[in-house]
């Protein structure tokens, strides 16, 4: 059995180490989403990002088919779906972010409830796994994988635990590039200018980081890697950018429109 639960984690790091590769900051979690459901035992995946309540947030729902049934529900079982009875308010409650599935915090109550039946007959599924992003506060964020018959195993809630550590350094990725676009759209088109150079989606965050004066361990712990791992990605960015130094590195990416220039808001300001 742990041999099996080595090949399920090795597979999800190899999507997310492909997400992380990924330009397009919306295709990151509908990747690594469609992978957590096959390694968790699910049938389908809802990924729930940045403040999100019953009536507003962003969601995002796999496979396609799932997310063609979700967009079919009324505003009313949709606010239902998007409160997460029973496992927003066990989250909210406590600061353990372990893995659980709905029957587990609700025991019995969980097969009666209004979202258990909402699920049955909307999507054909009885059981709910929540995966909270570590570290999360309210409102938490995170995946919901579900499943019918029965309930996920210890083996599944096994594999959601280890998976935790790749869904937050996958939502550091998107939220970088979000912010990185956001503030470079009027500049002209930011992807294509770190393609010309020849960057990856990983080394264009590193400079971000890097243009935002944090050191080598701090960026390591924004992103969740080692300092190591972030000075080769700092001499990937010197070489393809023909730069020596972090200031001549910044100086060159800034009049390459890479990243903001001095007076403008840079992609990373405010806490993640």
């Amino acid at each position: 059995m742990a041999q099996g639960l080595n090949k399920a984690y090795e597979r999800l790091v190899e999507v997310a180490v492909t997400a992380l590769h990924e330009r397009e900051p919306g295709r990151l979690w509908p990747l690594l989403g469609t992978a957590l459901t096959d390694v968790c035992g699910g049938e389908a995946v809802v990924h729930k990002l940045d403040d999100w309540s019953e009536y507003e947030g962003t969601v995002g729902m796999a496979p396609d088919a799932a997310a063609r049934e979700l967009g079919r529900l009324r505003d009313s079982d949709l606010a239902l779906l998007r409160a997460g009875y029973p496992l927003a308010g066990h989250y909210t409650a406590r600061p353990d972010r372990t893995p659980v599935t709905a029957y587990r915090a609700a025991r019995h109550d969980w097969p009666d409830s209004p979202t258990a039946r909402l699920l049955g007959d909307a999507l054909d599924v009885d059981h709910v796994l929540g995966v909270p992003l570590p570290g999360s506060s309210a409102p938490i964020t995170g995946c919901l994988v579900y499943r019918s018959g029965t309930d996920f195993t210890d083996d599944h809630l096994t594999m959601a635990e280890r998976a935790q550590p790749l869904l937050a350094g996958v939502e550091r990725q998107r939220q970088l590039l979000e912010q990185w676009r956001r503030s470079l759209a009027a500049a002209g088109a930011p992807d294509e200018r770190a393609a010309d150079c020849a960057l990856t989606p990983r080394e264009t965050t590193v400079l971000l980081l890097l243009a935002d004066a944090l050191t080598a361990d701090a960026i390591g712990r924004r992103l969740g890697i080692s300092a190591r791992t972030v000075h080769k990605h700092v001499e990937n960015v010197y070489r393809k950018l023909g730069t020596r130094d972090r200031v001549g590195t910044v100086l060159r990416a800034q009049r390459l429109g890479l990243v903001p220039s001095p007076g403008t808001q840079g992609p990373c300001a405010g806490p993640f």
